[in-house]
């Protein structure tokens, strides 16, 4: 009995270190380091990624998910991409606009694309924000924006820019010369939203921007004239500080986003009259994708932690973050028109929450040739 005993609480023993010993060598096979997610963004949104990505912890597979973050010139992010320089997993430029044009320049380059289009369920937009022109009001009103609601922005714009007599062929000899400034299309993402709606208006359309259209004699010609008398910048925030800083005897009217005339409508408050928003007839968004490379450095793991952050960043408290910012947020619960948004707020400023039709987003290859039909104009 003694020796039935002694062999059955051996048998136990030999059966717990065999067990142990199996969940030891099984924790030692885990992998618990981090998942290390690279994360290139626009300037746009740096304020809100800083203020809320501590708050994401996610993790994949046991693995917690760190970010790292670098934030550099929309333009800059495609063009690190297609040479090399970078090697993100997910890229975040300001606009879908740039997301067609590496869609198509590495379709060329490669033969297969790096980025899916914008609206892939890897390539989600997580704010947005249009364009819009940003004036004085007496300034407009001498224009007739206010009296005729519908009238053509684009084409009364160049006409007054290119105005040899200035303010006084509006009867305000004393203002000078039409004052307008834009950011550069090269660098700045509402340099290429300005050209995009511009060259769409010219043509009558909102669809079908063709390369044909852009290098066509008349256009040309027009838009050569416009381009001589514009002020052109690097960045949209230095300009909306600078009308406000300045006011018309810098600038009657400068192309920004809509967020970025937000941040600044308290800050005009009593300084050079009323500062107000208006809407061109026909609008494209900075809608501010974040994109999952296509690439052999980004595993199936960086894969699922890129859905879990963009997942992080469309919920409601984080959305509700971003509109406190100016951005119209992307998930729906999340209405623009509570007392404490920012578009009830200075809505006498001229901010609208229903927008106009978007123009169709154009190929990559139409949009290279924009960019360089600007630069012929400008270089």
């Amino acid at each position: 009995m003694q020796s039935n005993r002694l062999l059955f609480f051996g048998i136990i023993s030999i059966a717990v270190v065999v067990v142990a010993g199996m969940f030891l060598a099984r924790s030692l096979l885990v992998n618990n380091d981090p998942i290390i997610l690279s994360i290139l963004y626009s300037t746009e949104k740096d304020a809100w990624l800083n203020d809320v990505s501590s708050g994401f912890t996610g993790s994949v597979h046991g693995r917690p998910i760190q970010l790292e973050f670098e934030k550099m010139g929309s333009r800059e992010i495609y063009l690190s991409v297609l040479d090399g320089s970078r090697q993100p997993d997910v890229i975040s430029p300001a606009s879908s606009l740039q997301i067609s044009i590496l869609h198509d320049q590495s379709m060329v380059e490669d033969g297969t694309p790096i980025v899916s289009a914008s609206g892939a369920d890897d390539c989600r937009s997580v704010v947005s924000t249009p364009l819009v022109l940003v004036a004085w009001q007496e300034r407009a009103e001498a224009l007739g924006w206010l009296a005729s609601p519908d009238a053509d922005m684009w084409e009364q714009l160049q006409a007054a820019v290119v105005n040899p007599q200035g303010w006084a062929a509006y009867n305000h000899p004393e203002w000078g010369f039409f004052k307008f400034g834009q950011t550069d299309p090269n660098k700045s993402n509402s340099g290429l939203m300005t050209l995009l709606l511009i060259t769409y208006d010219y043509f009558n359309k909102t669809a079908g921007l063709s390369t044909a259209d852009i290098i066509a004699d008349d256009y040309s010609q027009w838009f050569g004239e416009l381009g001589k008398f514009t002020t052109i910048g690097d960045s949209t925030g230095t300009f909306m500080q600078e009308i406000v800083a300045f006011g018309p005897s810098k600038y009657d009217m400068v192309a920004v986003y809509e967020a970025t005339a937000i941040e600044q409508v308290d800050n005009a408050a009593g300084r050079y009259g009323a500062l107000h928003i208006y809407y061109p007839p026909a609008t494209v968004l900075s809608d501010h994708p974040f994109c999952t490379l296509h690439a052999d450095w980004v595993t199936s793991d960086k894969v699922e932690a890129a859905q879990q952050f963009v997942d992080y960043l469309l919920t409601q408290p984080v959305q509700a973050k971003a509109l406190e910012l100016g951005f119209r947020p992307a998930n729906p619960t999340i209405t623009l028109d509570s007392p404490n948004s920012p578009f009830t707020r200075y809505a006498a400023n001229g901010l609208k929450i229903d927008l106009p039709a978007e123009v169709e987003l154009p190929s990559g290859e139409v949009l290279n040739t924009l960019i360089n039909f600007w630069n012929r104009h400008h270089r």
